[in-house]
Formats: structure tokens, C-alpha cells, sequence
């Protein structure tokens, strides 16, 4: 057979086997086109289950008339021009093939008004060459896609559609999905002219939650640990549900990165190792996520549907997703779902509320009340949640704390020393800083220097010091070892002979180290390395770290612990005022030994009354 073109019409059906795997996906590319225009309303008519008619009508900018016939072209697009609007793309749409492909798969008529415009215009393509039709049509401003009798064309796909219901039950889940990316713009969903599902929308937090609410279901808001984490230009707002939340709601995992529907495994590995020590393997996270990343630094142009995407700092986000996580978790206190689960009360399986099934609009419902275990707050950031309890249950492990309290007696001296004193006669000390403090930061100078207010005097803090002192304690094991974090890829190292001996003798001190090595003939793959080392650069450091154990006939877990603090490169090499406040905070709670006997190159005084008496005029 000879080298030919291929006839437009066939082109774009075989565009479509990536495009259209099913009416769900005509919904959701149709439902992001409108997004993109900026429509705030989208009513969307299915019938059949799609098989029949797709109808999406929303209120957004319109498609003026002369780009009618251009919109169904392939490849053409108003979202990107050039190949930097590729590498940092913000909206849903970019490829340009959506309505090409759908197009040459059914009937497809679009029907547009711009503002600008008097009327509207109608366009549809036919024919084998694809030939655009344009004529006159009465429309408000904004666009409607009809899209009739899917697959009609094609008979080896139609005939790989499922049930109606099943259909309709993956259009309802897409529809699902869009709702929580956009709580402001109002969606309204019928199918076979009985209206299924009506998201108003809202913008307030209160009307959030209960949007939320209406999609995941009271038992998720009961459990839920809102969730506001930032690190640079990395932000990770949602919810997650608590272990024993988790326990009861099944198949709700919903992530976004930057706006996008979103079913990356990178994220799910991190969210499933925040919760490895809560939730059994027979139980998965319920979560509501959302990431926000600076658009050059993630590609989404790697998947056909657009699933999922890739990072250019992957550990990083992969680490940032599961602090937070992590954080949220830690803050509630919960139990292990072995401590939570009992013989005499087993927890219930939970399905989602929300499903097609049900046939009802459970949004036009009023919410349950919150029992008095509401939604809690489980801020890593700093943020301020409104979903607080108000009246915490019983917990065991801080009802045992506070028995103790109660039993441990009150020193003899304090009570016989102590005199009684009315409020009158209570006498006003000043305020002093805490003792166990450098000081109070004013300001950081040439990025590397903290100006510290200590007393009635001042002084500098080199922070690469204090950040050194704090990681050579942070990675001392002490007695009970540093605990191994997995790495998400494990990072397979080609070392030299007297490296992989060292590998061997120094075998305990590694594993105590929290450094996991496995020896593969010339290689070794590193897996797993404790949290402060989390954000080096491992290529470098662990070669570096087997270097120099075999240079050693004896080598202790301090000795270890300081050499990797001098040689582990800072993750940030220049403080702001916030960071400096935050690590002095952790190295004053971590290593109290160096604010009353600090090491050289750490504090040096300011000699102030020098500056002052030179300053003073006779």
C-alpha cells in the first residue's frame, strides 16, 4: 500500500480514539471549553446516556463569527500560540482537537453569540472533507454544542458503550469532579428531561461547605481536617478525611493541580505514605485536594486525556504534599484505625450519597447539623479554618494525660514558701523574654545573618550555623535510631569498591541512621533516608557519605551525624525574616545547650555603645 494522506474525516476519527473514550469524556472536554470562556452558568442535557444527545450550553464570551469555522478545524485553537504558552499553560483546553474529533464521531452543531454581536451564528461540519456550514441562529450571549448520536459513524466503538445507566453514571462523576474544581460558577445536570443534579454557585466559605457537603456526603464533612499548607510557590488547600473517616467513606479521592481534574499517582503515593501509619492496607484515604503550582514548573501535555501530569521538582511536591498531609493528621490526635476498630462495635462501610443511584438533588437538601465531633482544623500553613469543634469528644490519650496531672502532688516548698496574696497586694514585675531564647529577630541582614534583640543589647546569628547545629541534632539517632522514609523513586548509585566494604561494616550505623542501602553487584540502590535528608541532593551525598566511611577504621552515629550536617547543602541558602524567626524557634526547642553556651561562628555581640558614644554630640 503507498505513503498517503489521510482524508480529514478519518483523521480526526482516529483523534477521537484518544479524545472520546466515552459520552463521560465529550462532557468533560465541552464542560472545560466553557470554563475557559469564563461562563459562570452551564446547563448540561444528556439523553440516553449520551448515546443520544449532549447538549452544553453556557454564558460565557461566545465565539465570534468569522472563527465559527475555524473552531471546528483540527488543531486550532485561542488558548496557545507559541511554544512558552505551551510550557505554562493556566487553562483547561490547549490542544486544540476536542471538537474536531468529536465532531467526526456525530453530529455536531455549535451554535455561538458574542457580546459584541447582534445575532447569533450556527456551525456544523459535514461531509467527508469536513466542509463547515455557517448560518443565522437566536442564542443569548454565550455557546451551546449539540452533540447527537455518538459513535453513529463508527460502529466498532458504539458497540463498546455500555448501559445507559452505567454511561450516565460516568457523566455523573465528571460533573461531580467539575463542581468542586469551581464552586463559583453554577452547574445543572438532566438527564432524559429530569433534572439529576443543580450546583448553585456560591462563593462564601459557609456555602462552600455546604457544596461540599452535597458532593462527598455527611459522614466525609464529619471526619474532615481541612487542610492550608504553603512552602514558596507551592500551596495545598482541601480536605482529608481522619483514619476513621477514611474507614467509612470509600472511592472518594479527588485532586486538582491547578484547577485540572487530576488522577496522578505521584500525588496518591504521597497522600497514601502520610496516612501508613493510620490506615490499615485494606483501606484507602478519602481526600478533597487542591494544589496550586507555578505553571512553568509542571507539564500537563503527557497524557492523552490529561490525567495526569509531571513535575519538574517531583520529590519536591511529592515531600510537600505528604507534610501536609501529614501535618493535618498529626494535629488531630487521632488513633490508629487498629486502636479505633473494636469486635463489639465494627465500623460501616460508607458509599457516597451523591451518586446517580439515588435519583434525587441532594444539593436542594438542607444539610444535616454537625454532631459535636464536627469538621476540625488540621492547618499546617497557619491558616484559619471556620470548621472547628466546637465540643471535642473524649479522647483517651489526653484523659490519661490529665489523671496524672491530678495526681501528681504540688512541691512542699512552693506551698509553705507561697503567702497568701490578694490582687491588691500582688506586686507588677516587667515582662522578660523567655530564658530558653536567643532573643527576639529584627531583621536579617545580606540574607545569611539574623539582627537579634537580646536584652538591652544586640547581636548577629550566622543562620548556616544555627541551620547546621540544628540538622547535626535533628540526625543523631540517639538510642531509638532515626525512623527510614521511602523515596518515592529509589536512586540507584554506581560506587567504587572500598565504598560498597564500607557499606557492609558500617551496615548497623546506616540502618540506625535512618539509610536505607540495598548492594546490587557494582551498584547500590539507595530507598529510603531519614526526613532531614529528604531535600538533598542523595546523587551526591550518599556517594559522598560511603567516601568517607571508608576512609574510617571507626566512626560513631555524632561523628556520622555531624560530618552529613557540614556537607548536607541547605535547602534554602538565603533566610527572610520568616524563615530565620522559624528556624531559630526550632533550633531554641531542639539544641536549648546553645543559647546558654553558644559554639564559636555562632552569636556575636554588637558593641553598641561604641556606635552610641560616636553618635553623641558635647
Amino acid at each position: 500500500m503507498p505513503i498517503q494522506v489521510l482524508p480529514p474525516q478519518l483523521a480526526n476519527q482516529i483523534a477521537a480514539g484518544e479524545v472520546v473514550e466515552r459520552p463521560a469524556s465529550v462532557v468533560k472536554e465541552l464542560v472545560e471549553n466553557s470554563l475557559d470562556a469564563g461562563a459562570t452558568r452551564i446547563d448540561i442535557d444528556i439523553e440516553k446516556g449520551g448515546a443520544k444527545l449532549i447538549r452544553i450550553r453556557d454564558n460565557g464570551c461566545g465565539i465570534n463569527k468569522d472563527e465559527l469555522a475555524m473552531a471546528l478545524a483540527r488543531h486550532a485553537t485561542s488558548k496557545i500560540t507559541t511554544l512558552d504558552d505551551l510550557e505554562a499553560i493556566v487553562s483547561l483546553g490547549f490542544r486544540g482537537e476536542a471538537l474536531a474529533s468529536i465532531s467526526s464521531v456525530s453530529r455536531l452543531t455549535l451554535t455561538s453569540r458574542t457580546e459584541a454581536q447582534n445575532e447569533a451564528w450556527q456551525a456544523y461540519a459535514e461531509g467527508r472533507d469536513m466542509t463547515v456550514t455557517v448560518k443565522p441562529a437566536a442564542h443569548p450571549v454565550g455557546t451551546t454544542l449539540e452533540v447527537l448520536d455518538l459513535f453513529y459513524n463508527t460502529p466498532a466503538r458504539r458497540k463498546f458503550m455500555r448501559t445507559e445507566k452505567t454511561e450516565f453514571t460516568h457523566i455523573d462523576e465528571v460533573i461531580r469532579r467539575i463542581a468542586l474544581a469551581r464552586f463559583d460558577v453554577a452547574i445543572s445536570l438532566t438527564h432524559n428531561g429530569k433534572m439529576v443534579r443543580q450546583y448553585r454557585g456560591v462563593s462564601e466559605s459557609s456555602q462552600q461547605e455546604r457544596r461540599l457537603g452535597a458532593i462527598c456526603g455527611s459522614a466525609f464533612m464529619t471526619h474532615a481536617l481541612a487542610i492550608e499548607w504553603q512552602h514558596g510557590d507551592l500551596n495545598l488547600r482541601g480536605w482529608v478525611a481522619d483514619p476513621a473517616g477514611s474507614r467509612q467513606v470509600t472511592e472518594l479521592q479527588y485532586c486538582y493541580v491547578n484547577g485540572r481534574m487530576m488522577r496522578d499517582r505521584l500525588i496518591n503515593h504521597a497522600i497514601r505514605q502520610a496516612y501508613q501509619d493510620k490506615l490499615g492496607d485494606d483501606h484507602q484515604p478519602a481526600y478533597v485536594l487542591y494544589l496550586q503550582i507555578d505553571p512553568h514548573q509542571v507539564d500537563v501535555n503527557v497524557h492523552p486525556a490529561k490525567h495526569e501530569v509531571r513535575f519538574h521538582q517531583s520529590r519536591l511536591v511529592h515531600d510537600f504534599i505528604y507534610q501536609g498531609v501529614l501535618s493535618a493528621l498529626q494535629e488531630t490526635g487521632a488513633e490508629t484505625l487498629a486502636e479505633l476498630a473494636t469486635p463489639e462495635a465494627p465500623a460501616e462501610r460508607w458509599q457516597p450519597e451523591n451518586r446517580q443511584a439515588a435519583g434525587a438533588n441532594h444539593f436542594a437538601t438542607p444539610a444535616a447539623p454537625t454532631s459535636a465531633s464536627g469538621v476540625s482544623s488540621g492547618s499546617g500553613g497557619g491558616g484559619n479554618s471556620n470548621w472547628q469543634r466546637k465540643e471535642p469528644g473524649y479522647q483517651p490519650r489526653e484523659g490519661k494525660a490529665y489523671q496524672q496531672l491530678l495526681k501528681t502532688p504540688e512541691p512542699p516548698r512552693a506551698r509553705e514558701a507561697a503567702p497568701a496574696v490578694t490582687p491588691a497586694q500582688k506586686p507588677e514585675e516587667p515582662l522578660h523574654a523567655h530564658s530558653q531564647s536567643f532573643g527576639r529577630v529584627l531583621t536579617v541582614v545580606r540574607e545569611h545573618y539574623a539582627l537579634i534583640e537580646r536584652g538591652t543589647g544586640l547581636a548577629l546569628i550566622a543562620l548556616p550555623v544555627a541551620d547546621r547545629w540544628l540538622k547535626q541534632t535533628q540526625l543523631d539517632p540517639a538510642d531509638e535510631g532515626l525512623k527510614p522514609q521511602p523515596l518515592l523513586i529509589p536512586v540507584r548509585l554506581k560506587v567504587d569498591k572500598p565504598e560498597r566494604e564500607a557499606m557492609g561494616r558500617f551496615a548497623e550505623l546506616l540502618t540506625r541512621l535512618g539509610i536505607d542501602l540495598q548492594l546490587d553487584a557494582q551498584h547500590v540502590t539507595l530507598r529510603a533516608v531519614p526526613l532531614p535528608l529528604r531535600q538533598q541532593n542523595l546523587q551526591n551525598l550518599i556517594p559522598e557519605l560511603l567516601g568517607y566511611l571508608a576512609r574510617q577504621q571507626d566512626a560513631s552515629p555524632a561523628s556520622v551525624a555531624q560530618w552529613l550536617a557540614r556537607h548536607a547543602m541547605a535547602e534554602h541558602p538565603h533566610w527572610n525574616h520568616s524563615q530565620a524567626i522559624a528556624l531559630l524557634a526550632e533550633v531554641e526547642r531542639l539544641c536549648p545547650a546553645l543559647i546558654k553556651s553558644p559554639p564559636s561562628g555562632l552569636v556575636q555581640p554588637i558593641d553598641i555603645d561604641t556606635a552610641l558614644t560616636a553618635l553623641k554630640h558635647e
